[in-house]
């Protein structure tokens, strides 16, 4: 059911000098910032030959990305992101099988314009999954 890794998310506390080590220390390709305020999120992709990595800063109070730093000051892996070919066919598939969707279970418009939904920690050993239509 799913498909290739899409990205890898990195909370951080500072995305500006997150960005700067990505961009000027390893030297890669960083897109521009971009905000998400449905997800209250500030994100920029990082491009790699394989794969992204997504920096990702709380925007707003209400951020759930605040409160990951808030347990982890220093930032930390997020969660992954992977590719489905139906996202409601996938999501009708993994309800069946006992994971529970976050929110209210329908898919949200993500940062690269697309469908997305999240699935419960807690059912993918510790780590938080978004699936993204491909």
């Amino acid at each position: 059911m799913i498909g290739r890794l899409n990205h890898v998310a990195i909370a951080v506390p500072d995305l500006e000098a997150a960005t700067a080590t990505y961009r000027d220390t390893l030297g890669a390709k960083v897109s521009p910032p971009q905000e998400e305020p449905d997800h209250g999120v500030t994100v920029v992709f990082i491009e790699l030959p394989n794969t992204k990595i997504e920096l990702l800063e709380p925007l707003g109070e209400n951020s759930p990305i605040q409160a990951f730093l808030d347990r982890s000051p220093s930032g930390g892996i997020h969660h992954v992101c992977y590719e489905v070919d139906d996202i409601i066919s996938a999501r009708d598939r993994l309800k069946e099988q006992g994971a529970r969707v976050l929110g209210n279970g329908e898919p949200k418009v993500g940062a690269h314009g697309k469908p997305v939904l999240f699935l419960h920690p807690k059912d993918f050993n510790g780590t938080l999954v978004e699936l993204e239509q491909a």
